[in-house]
């Protein structure tokens, strides 16, 4: 049930800094990649480019996003080994910097955040990623969307045929949809309030999660 909710964390953010920035994906590594390679090789005559879709700015989102896990696995190793709510209290941090970097440089009612305020928010998304880890190795990985569709037709696949029970797929298709379901939060929010605000209001519902996975993993360890 806590993947869940941090799935949904994962898609509400990924959805506000895709609406309130030129395009970029804080989420999608995969489209990412295709856009740092494909962008060196030019545009069809005509077709109008997104800001979003430059290959430097695709390179730079993954680099962040990378530098979130890394920095969140070395703290981890350090600090709070075997503690999810490790990763969104750095989640947290670097969302709260965002919100607070895109009100001094744009202000508070400004419609869209900058794009160096948005490499903080690919930080956050890095380190959320890891909030399940086992053996050193994410195990849920929050905002892979690609490999939940991939595990959850082979769940589905192993019900039908194989033997197996609902539980090959359900708990795949649960986390699918609290990713969908955060994004449709992010998209509510996106439009009702400005970029700077967005950041900040994520930042605090990241805070809240943090406190709820920390009192959740808490009680499980008393209780086992």
């Amino acid at each position: 049930r806590l993947s869940w909710i941090l799935s949904g964390l994962a898609g509400m953010v990924g959805a506000v800094a895709f609406l309130h920035s030129a395009g970029y994906f804080v989420t999608f590594m995969t489209g990412n990649t295709e856009r740092a390679v494909v962008g060196h090789f030019g545009h069809p005559e005509g077709k109008e480019v997104a800001p979003g879709a430059s290959p430097w700015a695709a390179l730079a989102l993954m680099a962040a996003f990378l530098g979130g896990v890394i920095v969140s696995s070395i703290c981890r190793r350090r600090y709070w080994s075997n503690h999810p709510h490790g990763a969104t209290v750095l989640t947290t941090v670097a969302l709260g910097a965002a919100g607070l970097i895109d009100i001094a440089v744009s202000g508070w009612s400004s419609a869209n955040v900058n794009f160096y305020p948005i490499l903080l928010v690919a930080f956050a998304l890095g380190a959320l990623n890891t909030a399940f880890t086992k053996k050193e190795e994410t195990y849920i990985p929050l905002s892979y969307v690609t490999g939940t569709v991939v595990k959850l037709g082979q769940g589905i696949e192993r019900h039908l045929f194989g033997g197996g029970t609902h539980y090959d797929w359900l708990c795949y298709a649960t986390l699918l949809g609290s990713f969908a379901a955060g994004g449709a939060v992010g998209a509510f929010i996106g439009v009702v309030i400005t970029g700077p605000q967005v950041l900040l209001l994520t930042a605090l519902i990241s805070f809240g999660a943090t406190i709820f996975t920390f009192t959740h993993t808490e009680r499980n360890s008393l209780l086992g």
